[in-house]
């Protein structure tokens, strides 16, 4: 691999990409501008972020990118083409644990399971892992805990 993303961001105006990588031939960091084209506020933001890594001319320059982290970037650019700010764009990618993910929307609920499922993959420990342990016990203390009647040990013997 030639090139190697070290960041990546957009530009409103023009609509574009913009990639910080190092050509590894040279040894040198380069900055690219990816332009978005024919993307509106009512885009497929997955299908514009396929198209993009697919590009004949941009390929080679986005291979290390992952296809989530483009994702959201289109996912910014259609926020800011709807009017919201950029700081609306980016709580959205925001994990809050108390949040009700049942009042969202299929397209933020999606969003939402991706990002677990993200944060669960960095944190999976595999079996070729140097910290992996098999059949792990972990005791998690009880500091507050409230009484329901289901929790309560009955006579019947279950």
């Amino acid at each position: 691999m030639r090139f190697q993303a070290k960041r990546c961001g957009v530009q409103f105006s023009p609509q574009s990409i913009v990639l910080i990588y190092e050509d590894t031939e040279i040894k040198q960091l380069r900055k690219r501008i990816i332009p978005v084209r024919n993307f509106f506020k009512d885009s497929d933001h997955i299908t514009a972020a396929e198209n993009l890594k697919n590009h004949p001319r941009h390929r080679d320059y986005l291979e290390a990118v992952s296809q989530s982290q483009l994702e959201k970037l289109h996912i910014i650019l259609r926020d800011h083409l709807q009017g919201f700010s950029l700081e609306h764009s980016l709580s959205s990618f925001h994990l809050d644990p108390d949040e009700d993910l049942n009042k969202l929307d299929d397209e933020k609920l999606a969003r939402k399971k991706g990002q677990m499922e993200e944060l669960f993959e960095r944190n999976r420990t595999h079996r070729d892992d140097a910290n992996f342990v098999y059949d792990l016990e972990v005791d998690f203390t009880k500091a507050s805990q409230e009484k329901c009647s289901w929790d309560e040990d009955s006579d019947d013997g279950f």
